[in-house]
Order: structure tokens, then sequence, then C-alpha cells
């Protein structure tokens, strides 16, 4: 199994898991240490409960970003069966960032569509850190139209920094491609189950965001703007990215507590790399619950539920 990678807040973790390491080694060279290793085991699970127990914000989009963290194809092998991926937008070209394609869960099918981030600096680039381009947003779109035409659920998983905002996308119409991929998926027949799994950020993750269910991963964030970029136009620095990610109140739980998000999925304590099976059993589990809540609506009820959903937020009545 490969070494957990310690953020800096979990610092006393690491020095409890390494000096729990060394006296796990003298104990299997036959000297006497069971009572040592029971005492820094129960110190580790209580060290553990205390940090993250009171994760600030910033600690919470630092566990989001985790280079060890599940990504979108990791969680489709891990629930998924038969998964069949679809290519290209039908125009352009094939955004990898962007992936998608038919798949069963316990016999069910589902389109699944969601963003790629890369787990080494070669698939980072091939990826292009998840930031996708127009064609990617066009292709989740002809993958959601075609679901809605054999009347079949659409799953998407979010996580990216952002839609790709080089001069290219642009020109090619970043804005107007995520534009209609919310007028369309506010009107899509089928339902329509999104999950944030990392980082939900701006008009990137929106663009495959609007459903009847929208969940969290516990240690998720979402928001128009990351941290660092509004500490650098708020302060010119991002020294101030910390009071920025309290006062941007983009956290799951503030997500949930504002009526932004349906819900919650739980993580394994540390974040979701700690337990990937567990995480991945825990939304297997919340997708099929979703969707036998959501196939007893007609089509022309979920609609109506997520006009009024979307089109509520920001409303405040006094």
């Amino acid at each position: 199994m490969t070494d957990i990678e310690y953020l800096d807040f979990e610092k006393p973790i690491e020095d409890l898991m390494h000096n729990l390491k060394q006296a796990e080694q003298l104990g299997r060279e036959g000297i006497e240490i069971n009572q040592t290793i029971t005492d820094l085991k129960k110190k580790l699970e209580e060290k553990k409960k205390e940090i993250y127990a009171d994760l600030s914000a910033w600690q919470r989009v630092q566990i989001s970003r985790h280079p060890q963290r599940p990504y979108t194809l990791e969680y489709i092998e891990a629930i998924t069966d038969d998964f069949i991926e679809l290519h290209g937008d039908r125009s352009v070209k094939d955004d990898k960032a962007m992936i998608g394609g038919w798949a069963k869960i316990d016999g069910k099918t589902f389109m699944v569509i969601g963003q790629q981030k890369g787990k080494n600096t070669k698939m980072r680039q091939h990826r292009n850190f998840g930031m996708a381009n127009p064609e990617g947003y066009r292709k989740a779109l002809r993958l959601m139209k075609m679901a809605e035409k054999f009347n079949r659920p659409v799953i998407t998983f979010i996580d990216t920094p952002g839609a790709y905002p080089g001069l290219e996308a642009e020109e090619r119409g970043q804005g107007e491609a995520i534009a209609r991929n919310l007028i369309e998926m506010i009107q899509l027949k089928v339902p329509i189950i999104c999950i944030i799994i990392g980082e939900g950020a701006s008009g990137g993750a929106l663009g495959i965001g609007i459903g009847d269910k929208v969940m969290m991963l516990e240690n998720t964030w979402y928001s128009v703007i990351s941290p660092e970029s509004c500490s650098s136009i708020l302060w010119r620095s991002w020294d101030y990215k910390e009071q920025a990610a309290d006062a941007l109140k983009l956290t799951s739980h503030d997500m949930l507590k504002n009526g932004l998000i349906d819900g919650i999925i739980n993580e394994p304590l540390g974040g979701a790399h700690r337990d990937t099976h567990f995480m991945s059993n825990e939304i297997k589990q919340s997708i099929l619950s979703l969707t036998k809540e959501l196939e007893t609506k007609t089509a022309e009820k979920r609609i109506k539920e997520r006009i009024d959903k979307f089109g509520n937020m920001g409303v405040f009545k006094e």
C-alpha cells in the first residue's frame, strides 16, 4: 500500500504514526513493547479525532486537493460495471479533462460524466489538470442528451479548479458552452445526481452541476472562486487565502446550511484517500438511494422542482 502523504496540519498524526511503526518494528524483533504500542494506538486515535473534529475551511480545501485523493475514474471503476467511455463533442475534439460514458451500478444503467485530474505530472498535463475546454462541456451535454433519449439517469462527478481560462477556450465559446449546459440540464427529463468529489470551482463546476440532487463529499468545497484567487483580488496577495476560505462559506456544511446543496456524503476520518473502498461504497449507496427516490416522480415534477430549487437560491424573504 502506498504511504499516506500528510498535510501541514496533520504533522502530529504523522509523528505518532512514525513512533507507532518504530514500536511495532521493535515488537517484531522480540522486544516486549505491547503496552507502548497499545498506548500509542490510543493516543493516535484521540489525536485524529481532535484534529478532524474541528477543521477550518482552508484545511478542508487542502484535503479536497490531496494528491492521493480518488478522482472520477477511480470511483467509476470502484462502483460501476461495464463502463463504456464515449468520446468527442462531434465538433472540435475529445476533451480529456471531461470523461463520460455508459455504466451499470447493481445492474441499473446510468450515464456517468465527470471531470478527471491526473495522478502524476504527465497525466495532469494530459487531463489539463481537470480544467475542461468548451468541447468538454459540449461532450457532456451530448452524453446527457443521449441519456435522455434512452431514458437513463445521469450522474456527474465534479472535481475541477475551474473551466480552462485560455484564449483558445474563449475563442471557441467557453461561456456559451457552460451557459448552454445550465439551461439544458435544468430541463433534462431524466434524473440528474451531481456529486462534488473534490474541488467545485466556479462555472467549471456549475457546467455539470445542475441536478435534482446536488451532493458534496464532506471534505470538498464549492464556490464561485478559489480562496487564493479571492485573496489576490481583495488583498493583492495569496497570503490571506485562509481568511478568504472562511469568508467564502465554501465547505459542505456551509453549503448545506445555506440551502445550496441537498446533502453531504460522509468521508472516512482524515479524508476520502484514507479509505477509498469505504468512500466508494458510500457514494454508491447514495446514488442508488437518490435514484430510487427520484424515479418515483414524473419528469415534469422533477423539472419543476429543479427550476424552483435553483430559482430560489439567493432569494430572501424578510
